[in-house]
């Protein structure tokens, strides 16, 4: 069985087309979507319209919590611009989402269980994000690592492909973002950027095979400089660097 996991696509409509373009040329069983679906200068409304239509699995991102959940005097900018952009029932969708989509030997979560705005594979050292240690993702995990014997974890949030096998059966895997290569986050203890160092769209292809799933992590070109135009256009220098470079 193989699946495609993809996370925190930020209304880049762009590089979402592009993603699942190249998955129709693959064998997938079912997708899965970590969250963080639209926020962002881009494409939230085409974006989520999209996702709807398609109706995968899907997780709520911290950013797709922010987007329903907070007063727009209270958002950021990336969230209040989606925020305006959805409707009504762009946003009831958004709001149903799950916290964590489980199964037997199976986890999908944004960022920590129970923790949507916490790293689970990366920890920030001298304001980068960086890979954790086994003992870190296990103490993360808590008890919901207790029950995943053999297991699988998916998470977001870092928008860092990484893998991670904190113990014997135990498989944890970030796919990256497909939307966006790179963010600063100031408001952060400590503050830190995340960068790719590319532009490229991101996700991963598990397939499931005994306890130690293959992993394929995929990197996409994509039309990169229209969605950095198209965040300039709204004001977001920020973003259009990023996006043109997967850097800050």
């Amino acid at each position: 069985m193989r699946i495609a996991v993809i996370a925190d696509i930020h209304g880049n409509l762009p590089a979402l087309e592009a993603v699942l373009d190249d998955l129709a040329g693959r064998s997938i069983a079912e997708v899965i979507d970590l969250g963080d679906c639209v926020s962002g200068p881009l494409w939230p409304r085409e974006t989520c319209e999209l996702l709807m239509a398609r109706g995968f699995a899907t997780v709520r991102g911290n950013h797709d919590r922010q987007v329903t959940d907070l007063a727009p005097v209270a958002m950021g900018p990336s969230d209040a611009f989606a925020r305006a952009a959805l409707d009504p029932r762009h946003l009831a969708w958004l709001a149903t989402l799950p916290p964590r989509i489980q199964g037997p030997g199976f986890l999908a979560t944004h960022g920590v269980p129970g923790n949507d705005t916490a790293y689970l594979l990366d920890r920030v050292e001298n304001g980068r994000l960086v890979a954790a240690g086994p003992d870190e993702i296990l103490r993360r995990l808590g008890s919901d690592a207790a029950g995943l014997i053999p297991g699988l974890v998916l998470c977001g949030h870092s928008h860092q492909a990484r893998l991670a096998r904190p113990r014997a059966g135990l498989t944890v895997l970030n796919p990256g973002s497909v939307g966006l290569p790179a963010y600063e986050d100031d408001g952060a203890d400590p503050p830190h950027v995340s960068e790719t160092g590319a532009p490229h769209a991101r996700y991963a292809v598990v397939t499931l095979v005994g306890e130690s799933p293959a992993v394929d992590f995929i990197a996409l070109p994509y039309d990169h400089e229209a969605a950095a135009a198209r965040a300039a256009d709204n004001g977001r220098a920020d973003w259009a660097r990023a996006l043109r470079t997967g850097r800050m």
